[in-house]
């Protein structure tokens, strides 16, 4: 297949492809449904928005000190308290899972406050380690609002007030589906570009269509490029589609330009692609091609890209895989051309990564290719 460049043969073989495409209609069930269902399935069925959690509160004082801070916890906006009683009672309905936590307000904590001191307590459910890690952690910042209030009522603030005025840049409204929905922008283009590619190579063993290929003229630039530039536009039109989809119906800000979303897009592309091929071009079936896709692209994508979980909460040899998976570089930048603008400083080192990864990936197929055919 060593021949050279025919723009009338690559036509040809063009042409046949977008044909094949067309015919097959479970190309564009993973290519238009899936997306659509993947898109609705993050932008409305993840939510890590934080929501008011219910919880008790046990008041084992009299005093007057602790009807304020249980009135404190009652006005949060962080907490719906459906009970206050015994410990015995809250304990159960904590078992039962009718209530999140329990905050203990024991005996003697008006006298403690009298004296400058004063201690809470806070029963959580540790089966649930976010939601626990959360009450304590507000249950502490409803205690200190209470406590600077009393202080500053009492006129026992001798030092000069210091206020704090928090400002969230870009995401005012801390809304989770700002950066689930562009990152799951980057799970749809690998699926489009690993998945349905791994399949293309695999399909032409299966048939047995790849040796009537070897039978032509064909080059092998020709035929990489052939399999390559259908799905490259697929994976655009399902970009644009999702991007659409997010604007108008999350209300996703898009602060970017589509300029820079189109060049994102398309460098991503092309590692997605070709290692979409390098597993088709390794694996003559079709089934398997699709499970090694899965293991290998959609699945690292999920876990190890950002996208769900913080790589830096990862352990570090986990955090050393990371820089394995393309959509680590993809999701910033989708993240920040959504909530942000554009950000060359940002985009240009990633994107020179991504077309690192790409360019090994196609030499690697090629490779492949070659040695598989001989």
């Amino acid at each position: 297949m060593n021949r050279p460049f025919d723009t009338r043969r690559f036509r040809a073989m063009l042409l046949k492809e977008t044909h094949q495409i067309v015919r097959d209609p479970s190309t564009f069930l993973i290519a238009l449904v899936l997306p659509l269902l993947l898109l609705f399935l993050f932008g409305y069925g993840v939510n890590l928005d934080s929501s008011r959690t219910r919880i008790g509160i046990a008041v084992q004082d009299d005093s007057a000190a602790a009807a304020s801070l249980a009135g404190t916890f009652q006005n949060s906006r962080y907490f719906d308290v459906v009970e206050v009683g015994g410990m015995k009672k809250l304990r159960d309905e904590l078992i039962a899972d009718r209530i999140r936590g329990i905050v203990v307000i024991p005996q003697d904590f008006g006298r403690d406050v009298a004296r400058g001191g004063g201690t809470i307590q806070v029963v959580t459910d540790g089966s649930l380690p976010n939601t626990a890690a959360f009450i304590a952690a507000y249950s502490e910042g409803v205690r200190a609002t209470w406590a600077a209030a009393r202080a500053s009522d009492a006129a026992k603030l001798r030092a000069p007030p210091i206020s704090v005025a928090s400002r969230f840049w870009f995401n005012p409204e801390l809304a989770s589906r700002y950066f689930l929905v562009p990152g799951s922008i980057a799970v749809v283009m690998t699926m489009i570009g690993s998945l349905l590619t791994a399949l293309v190579i695999a399909r032409e063993w299966e048939r047995g269509t790849l040796e009537a290929l070897m039978a032509t003229p064909i080059g092998m630039g020709e035929f990489i490029l052939t399999k390559v530039i259908p799905y490259f536009v697929l994976g655009l039109g399902s970009m644009t589609l999702c991007t659409v989809l997010a604007i108008t119906i999350f209300g996703v800000p898009f602060r970017g330009s589509p300029l820079a979303l189109l060049v994102i897009s398309s460098v991503y592309l092309i590692p997605s692609l070709g290692q979409g091929l390098l597993i088709s071009a390794g694996v003559k079936n079709q089934f398997v091609a699709s499970q090694v896709a899965l293991l290998t692209a959609f699945l690292p994508t999920m876990l190890l890209s950002g996208f769900l979980f913080e790589i830096s909460s990862m352990p570090k040899p986990i955090q050393a895989l990371t820089y394995l998976v393309p959509a680590r570089y993809l999701i910033p930048q989708l993240q920040t051309v959504f909530i942000a603008g554009d950000d060359w400083g940002l985009f240009l080192p990633n994107l020179a990564i991504l077309a690192v990864f790409g360019a090994v990936l196609f030499a690697m197929c090629v490779r492949v290719t070659r040695r598989r055919i001989a």
